[in-house]
């Protein structure tokens, strides 16, 4: 995992800039959004909307432009966008999306304790609707009710973490820490994670995936494994053959 962004605002001025035409090699970026809208289109003849509770998996690949621009609205807009490396063997990949409503993410609720949306990865034999990933990832969207306890498996050896964007909860990491959003956790090598809430409700996102311990070099939104893969990317770009 190389970036995780929260953006958040109802401020117009914040944001209707967007993210004009530019380009991904690479990489594979994850947006998903809390509320608003944000419309997309590209180079390849690919466009369209994703609005709340929408995920869009994007695998740049050998290389792709596009532009995302969130719509004024008078809700804003808020999400995150993830950005996910690929391996050395797939970095020249083609590009392609998996676009994914709102309708089509399982969502689980345990009793009244927990309310888990189901991005990627399994929960109780219930799978996320985003697949054939490299990184084997697991996305969840976590939200636990006041005096709740939330556990999941994680393989020995992958990357995980939490991100808290809503209340407070107890995170078991060497020892059981209250954390308040906006705040990151990153768990050391385990088996599992453990969340406890006290008198608040927590909301968090728990991703994981299997790390590749390969080599990075990056460029803005590029990352390749080496500084001559840059360099050949930034030439295509100065000659306009980059994802033609």
């Amino acid at each position: 995992f190389l970036l995780l962004d929260h953006f958040q605002s109802k401020n117009s001025a914040d944001y209707e800039a967007g993210f004009p035409l530019h380009p991904h090699r690479g990489i594979e970026t994850v947006t998903y959004l809390l509320a608003g809208a944000v419309r997309h289109r590209d180079t390849l003849g690919n466009s369209g909307e994703i609005a709340a509770g929408d995920v869009q998996w994007m695998t740049a690949g050998r290389g792709i432009m596009h532009e995302e621009m969130p719509q004024v609205r008078p809700e804003g807009v808020a999400g995150f966008q993830l950005w996910v490396n690929l391996p050395a063997r797939l970095k020249m990949t083609a590009p392609r999306y998996q676009n994914i409503s709102a309708h089509e993410i399982p969502v689980l609720r345990r009793a009244e304790s927990a309310t888990i949306r189901v991005i990627a990865g399994t929960v109780n034999d219930v799978s996320g609707p985003i697949s054939g990933i490299a990184a084997d990832p697991v996305c969840l969207d976590v939200e636990l009710s006041p005096r709740a306890t939330f556990a999941h498996p994680v393989p020995r050896g992958h990357t995980a973490f939490a991100y808290v964007f809503e209340g407070a909860g107890r995170f078991a990491t060497e020892k059981e820490v209250l954390v308040a959003g906006p705040r990151l956790v990153v768990w050391a090598d385990g088996d599992a994670v453990e969340v406890k809430t006290e008198e608040s409700i927590v909301r968090f996102l728990l991703v994981s995936g299997q790390p590749l311990g390969e080599p990075i070099a990056r460029y803005g939104p590029v990352v390749m494994n080496t500084r001559e893969e840059i360099e050949q990317t930034l030439h295509e770009l100065e000659q306009g053959t980059f994802a033609t």
